[in-house]
């Protein structure tokens, strides 16, 4: 392995969409890449990615706000390490890297989402020094009131 991480510049974002696919099913093709795009091009979100030669093997994105009860924080989204590279060590090492980059842009805090039935994440975060402070609440707004 010769593993690196570096940010996904905006212009190819869309790089990602193989690995995102591959957690998120359920919204179609092409309303997802618009949506990828489109978070590409907000200011307060990166995304940074995992390299094995040059070849996209983990992916994360980083939200950045001040929050009245952590200070400048980011919170890291749809990460996945890539089903060939999981228990390898490399979700370890990227977070690492994550902490370095991201106090160095300075942030405080970090805070995540995961899915409830997602349990290998959950023994991951807990391993990284994460706690549970609160719940993740969504409500759909659109007409179909489907989540995707």
């Amino acid at each position: 392995m010769n593993i690196s991480f570096d940010k996904i510049n905006t212009d190819n974002i869309l790089s990602i969409f193989p690995l995102l696919s591959k957690i998120n099913s359920k919204t179609p093709t092409d309303i997802l890449r618009k949506r990828v795009v489109e978070m590409g091009n907000c200011p307060n979100y990166e995304c940074v990615a995992v390299f094995d030669n040059n070849e996209i093997i983990g992916i994360c994105g980083l939200w950045y706000s001040t929050r009245h009860y952590l200070g400048k924080s980011v919170e890291p989204d749809h990460v996945i390490i890539s089903e060939a590279y999981r228990g390898k060590g490399v979700g370890k090492l990227f977070f690492n890297w994550i902490y370095d980059y991201t106090k160095a842009k300075g942030c405080e805090a970090m805070e995540l989402n995961t899915y409830s039935t997602n349990t290998k994440s959950h023994k991951f975060y807990y391993n990284e020094g994460f706690n549970i402070y609160a719940f993740h609440f969504a409500k759909i707004l659109r007409e179909d009131q489907k989540f995707y």
